[in-house]
């Protein structure tokens, strides 16, 4: 049972890239390049194929960069800011502050530090079809650890046959990675345990009642989060330079 594509997209882009140090001494992470594309390009570039019009992005470290950086896609979006400048309210908190800015429901969520490449059907494409409201509340796109160019964890979670994804146990090798990239309902953004928190209190929850679904990506994804990953990626792609 797919959704029509959501009309909505929420990108990450507050965070203090502090893993990305000194790259992000004077421009905030979304704005480092890869390839000579800024990684809140690369995003937009895959947001603009698939069709999504609107974006939510959240600020907070020298956001004025980002929102000059915005100001010049203003042609291809209906650009929202969600200004978190006072204070940094991490990814739960991120989406209980943007919540009312955001148009329709479910709507995509993507972290504005990793980078993909599409086989075949736009990622987000791909999502919209896969997702079911009678069964979820998160549908998040994961690749398998072994496919996860310059990871530097042991694997998210683990992929049931029906699709859901669970992570019990505690920290352990699990076989697949979440690449930043997830659809959300609205109604799963209830009831915050506080101001400051991470988005994990909400996927628990959706993991508790078994409405927490993965989706596994068909091309490459890359963690960019440091440095050194911006050349392994770069180098994995084929960049010439």
């Amino acid at each position: 049972m797919s959704t029509p594509l959501p009309e909505t997209a929420m990108i990450m882009a507050a965070g203090k890239g502090t893993r990305m140090m000194p790259l992000t001494k004077d421009r905030p992470k979304p704005l480092v390049r890869v390839a000579h594309t800024t990684l809140l390009d690369h995003v937009l570039v895959h947001l603009r194929n698939a069709g999504v019009g609107r974006i939510v992005v959240n600020v907070h470290y020298l956001a004025d960069q980002i929102e000059a950086h915005l100001a010049d896609h203003a042609q291809d979006f209906d650009v929202t800011i969600s200004d978190e400048r006072s204070l940094l309210l991490d990814t739960g908190g991120g989406l209980v502050r943007a919540k009312d800015l955001i148009a329709g429901d479910p709507f995509i969520c993507v972290n504005a530090d990793n980078w993909w490449t599409d086989e075949g059907e736009n990622a987000f494409v791909r999502m919209a079809e896969a997702w079911d409201g009678d069964r979820m509340d998160v549908l998040m796109l994961v690749v398998p650890f072994e496919r996860a160019g310059n990871t530097q964890g042991q694997g998210d979670f683990d992929l049931e046959a029906d699709g859901r994804l669970t992570r019990e146990g505690g920290k352990r090798a699990r076989p697949y990675v979440w690449t930043g990239v997830q659809m959300l309902s609205k109604r799963l953004i209830t009831d915050a345990p506080e101001e400051v928190f991470s988005t994990n209190v909400f996927w628990d929850r959706s993991i508790a009642v078994g409405r927490c679904h993965g989706l596994v990506h068909e091309g490459q994804w890359f963690d960019v989060g440091y440095p050194e990953a911006i050349h392994m990626t770069e180098d994995a792609l084929g960049y010439a330079g």
